[in-house]
């Protein structure tokens, strides 16, 4: 099997996770894929294949060499994006892509024009979708990558390395997925999620990240006798929105610029509620963002009466930079990684969150490295089969790197 072939039986799995759900993971059929990988990995001849009753896959590939070589460890997650649907996905492949617009089904186009990364990758071979669904690049082509290079070391005697730890876990997108990783277990010095963008993106600073759900009560009375009487929770909710800076949303903001994200509205005229997330790379202004929030729920209430307004605010991850400044050389060895590969590296803040951040400051410094995949979250995913290559070539060659980093 290559890696075309294992990633397209991946994506032949719904794997949605659901952010309002209270289960672990989050949705029944993650578990349906992750023991279908279980039994992949068990054989593709990896040792203490182990998954758990939470959706936490863990396996090793035993060391080939003898030392004191630290243990590292590799992490993708499997669930995909609640933003679209990851059922019935249908990928084809657009072989040696010419740069021309790529007609994905009747009426659905994917132009260079809209989304330029495309004209990146003229001459490679593109698994694309068909327009109706997510693609699942998102992390199934970092799982892919990690069972690609884990057998390929296996068929490979002559790459020296030592242990090597993965794990897959689910609900990544909802930011609990490393809520319970079991860290001990894992029993890695340090690790890396395969979890990013474009080949050649290397991260470790992503934003601090918190979810904020804006509840609003309202009072429906008949409209013809509602003067002094009703509370319409949505002209409410149209108000609350409006105070949110209109210059500091996805839409408007760049690099390490934050922002307020309305995810989405359920609404009525006795009720409302808006569900955002809240972003920063710099701490004190995500603690600023915070304390916004509360701000405009305090100016609500005191307008229409303590308690019609209410809000939750939940810190989800911070930025990993902190935790991977002090050891360096994690980052080091990709750096080397890449060159040997031949990959220029693209160190950049992640506009987002990996599960790596939450596990770095668990005690496990884990920096992101690049999957391959671009336009995540929407029909117009894609990667590049090339690039998923690139990307196990970067795996291995870590895995060797480490076996002499304390010779």
């Amino acid at each position: 099997m290559d890696i075309t072939e294992r990633f397209l039986n991946y994506t032949k799995f719904d794997t949605q996770s659901a952010e309002d759900s209270q289960s672990v993971p989050s949705t029944d059929k993650q578990l349906v894929f992750a023991e279908y990988l279980k039994k992949e990995l068990e054989r593709e001849g990896l040792s203490n294949v182990e998954l758990d009753d939470k959706g936490y896959l863990y396996a090793t590939l035993k060391a080939n060499a003898k030392g004191d070589i630290p243990t590292i460890g590799f992490i993708s997650h499997y669930d995909t994006s609640p933003d679209c649907s990851g059922a019935d996905i249908k990928a084809h492949i657009v072989n040696n892509y010419d740069g021309s617009d790529i007609l994905l089904s009747e009426g659905i186009v994917s132009s260079p024009k809209k989304f330029p990364e495309l004209l990146q990758h003229v001459g490679e071979d593109l698994i694309v979708t068909d327009g109706h669904t997510l693609l699942g690049a998102d992390d199934k082509a970092g799982i892919a990558e990690i069972v690609e290079a884990m057998c390929w070391l296996r068929d490979h005697p002559e790459v020296k390395h030592g242990d090597i730890r993965v794990a897959f876990n689910p609900d990544e997108e909802i930011g609990m997925g490393a809520h319970h990783f079991d860290v001990e277990k894992f029993g890695c010095e340090w690790a890396y999620t395969m979890d990013g963008g474009d080949v050649g993106e290397l991260e470790f600073e992503n934003f601090n990240a918190a979810s904020a759900k804006i509840y609003i009560k309202g009072v429906s009375v008949h409209p013809g006798y509602a003067k002094g009487k009703m509370i319409n929770a949505n002209r409410l909710a149209a108000e609350f929105i409006a105070m949110l800076p209109a210059d500091e949303t996805p839409e408007t903001t760049e690099g390490y610029q934050g922002f307020y994200h309305l995810l989405g509205i359920q609404s009525n005229v006795e009720g409302a509620k808006l569900s955002y997330i809240i972003r920063d790379h710099d701490r004190e202004r995500f603690e600023e963002r915070k304390r916004f929030i509360q701000k405009c729920t305090d100016e609500m209430n005191k307008k229409y009466g303590e308690g019609t307004v209410t809000c939750e605010v939940n810190d989800q991850y911070y930025n990993m930079k902190e935790k991977i400044d002090p050891q360096m050389h994690v980052i080091d060895l990709v750096l080397h990684a890449m060159q040997d590969c031949g990959v220029a590296p693209k160190v950049k803040p992640i506009r987002g969150g990996t599960d790596g951040a939450q596990l770095s400051f668990k005690g496990l410094p884990c920096p992101n490295i690049f999957a391959g995949g671009v336009n995540f979250h929407g029909p117009y995913e894609f990667v590049s089969i090339q690039s998923m290559q690139k990307a196990v070539e970067v795996i291995v060659r870590i895995c060797e790197l480490t076996a002499g980093y304390n010779s």
